[in-house]
């Protein structure tokens, strides 16, 4: 898992914390003593996967690129 949490560029405690909440990357047991561990391909698509629905990242879901909508003349904000 430390090796996880570097490659991901986290604290082993942060990957600890996300792995007992289920959150993060997906992750499996192996051996007698059920070390953690993770798919390297796994783990770049979950980074992919973070950056897609990042509006920074992805300019699609950005407030910026969005077409600005005109109220109509009867309309008064509050």
């Amino acid at each position: 898992m430390k090796d996880a949490a570097t490659y991901l560029g986290l604290s082993p405690h942060t990957r600890y914390v996300w792995r007992h909440r289920r959150q993060g990357p997906p992750s499996f047991r192996m051996g007698p003593r059920g070390r953690v561990m993770y798919r390297r391909e796994v783990l770049d698509a979950w980074i992919r996967e973070q950056e897609q629905a990042d509006a920074r990242s992805n300019t699609a879901l950005s407030p910026l690129s969005a077409v600005p909508q005109h109220r109509s003349a009867g309309t008064v904000g509050v």
